[in-house]
């Protein structure tokens, strides 16, 4: 079974990644700097494309921001597509400002 895990440096700086086993099937890239949760980039290995595994990111990086009380950058197109798409849904996490 996959596992979704956050691995940040001492800057904050890092990823959510999903693994499974010993392998690593996506990653989203993420910063957190006064209480914003900047997002640059989602990608998922070709092997486990279509099997949603970039929606479970986005879910556990948006859970992660509302635990944390984080508004979210989302620079990353595949984020901001779904913010967009579901303003209503990510309303009270979406920094709009930038």
């Amino acid at each position: 079974m996959e596992e979704v895990k956050l691995n940040l440096n001492e800057e904050k700086q890092g990823a959510f990644y999903i693994v499974e086993g010993t392998g690593q099937l996506g990653e989203m890239a993420v910063s957190i700097s006064d209480a914003r949760l900047t997002v640059y980039h989602t990608e998922v290995a070709a092997k486990a494309e279509g099997k949603g595994y970039g929606k479970k990111l986005l879910h556990e990086m948006v859970d992660y921001a509302r635990k944390n009380n984080l508004k979210v950058i989302p620079l990353c197109t595949y984020v901001h597509a779904q913010f967009k798409r579901h303003p209503q849904e990510y309303a009270d996490v979406w920094n709009k400002e930038q």
